[in-house]
């Protein structure tokens, strides 16, 4: 009766306290083991929890709506949940193909809100992918204010504002990055903002030597493909971590930047322990079902999870494995 009684004391106090924040998310008291940290920032290039304590993200990117819609549900989201560890999920709302969000925004947003809605009922993390390698501002922009207006108040949800930027410099970038971040920020004052770097997001150097400046609660993408990108790729990466840029890696896979040819094992595993010693978030790439390596799943996999290991292409299953490692 004791516990019972100082339980409930605390909280009421944690009730009071989080009425008084002046933050608009409330933040869930820290356990063990858990998967969800509330409202997430960066502090000393860190991702954190409200309280400063170092949090790291890890799951799987969906493939792109256009061509992979039937994976965008709940089912599917809670499925990453519950049997393969995921505390992050990524939708990747193509923007330029055709039937993708230029060419078909209501398409768009529907299966966006599909895996969203799914990840805030689960508790999960939720990247919100611009998934583009060209500049369209303004259509960018129209998208964004729309999301930050519907999902602003859920620590759950992170913007990422461009996922590949091909043959742009950094200025450019920079540029757009900042009139995105600035039309964020005037519906959502503090969720997370990820900022994608040249080069398919691997000139993380060129970021590290011109950040974003005057701006909170933003981090820079890089992604890696380990039978393409090896030791040069993760040293350029390391030389921009002890810099102290906040880093986050949205997408990543163990074979050819190509998304095919076998995987490279022991280059996989290089990136992912360095990836775990420096607590630094990833999604891997991708749920998806095409005849391509990079590609997790077979096409007779269900469209609502259940998948059995018969269904489960070799990548999504060292992906899969790679998640449970940390469940508890």
């Amino acid at each position: 009766m004791k516990a019972t009684l100082l339980l409930f004391g605390f909280l009421i106090l944690s009730a009071c306290s989080e009425a008084s924040s002046p933050t608009h998310h409330s933040d869930p008291v820290p356990v063990e083991g858990q998967q969800f940290f509330g409202a997430l920032k960066v502090t000393d290039g860190k991702l954190t929890d409200a309280a400063g304590g170092a949090v790291m993200l890890r799951g799987v990117s969906f493939g792109w709506h256009n061509w992979w819609p039937r994976f965008y549900n709940a089912s599917a989201v809670k499925w990453l949940k519950s049997d393969w560890n995921a505390n992050l999920v990524r939708a990747a709302i193509g923007v330029d193909p055709a039937n993708a969000y230029l060419g078909n925004p209501d398409f768009a947003e529907e299966k966006i809100k599909a895996v969203v809605d799914a990840a805030i009922a689960e508790d999960l993390y939720v990247i919100i992918d611009w998934h583009s390698h060209d500049i369209h501002t303004d259509e960018a922009k129209s998208f964004f204010s729309k999301m930050a207006k519907m999902y602003g108040d859920k620590p759950n949800v992170i913007y990422e504002i461009f996922n590949e930027p091909d043959y742009e410099t950094w200025a450019e970038v920079k540029r757009y990055s900042e009139e995105l971040i600035t039309e964020i920020r005037k519906y959502d004052p503090d969720n997370l903002i990820l900022v994608g770097s040249p080069t398919w997001s691997q000139d993380i150097h060129l970021v590290a030597e011109d950040p974003i400046l005057d701006q909170t609660n933003i981090m820079y993408v890089l992604h890696f493909y380990a039978a393409t990108h090896k030791d040069y790729l993760r040293d350029r990466a390391e030389q921009a971590f002890q810099k102290g840029l906040p880093i986050f890696v949205t997408e990543c896979a163990g074979m050819e930047a190509s998304g095919d040819g076998p995987i490279d094992q022991a280059s996989w595993d290089s990136w992912l322990n360095w990836m775990e010693s420096r607590k630094i978030s990833w999604a891997a790439w991708s749920i998806a079902d095409k005849n391509e390596t990079c590609s997790m799943l077979l096409p007779e996999a269900s469209s609502t999870g259940q998948w059995t290991e018969s269904t489960i292409k070799p990548w999504g299953k060292m992906v899969k494995k790679g998640l449970q490692r940390n469940k508890n």
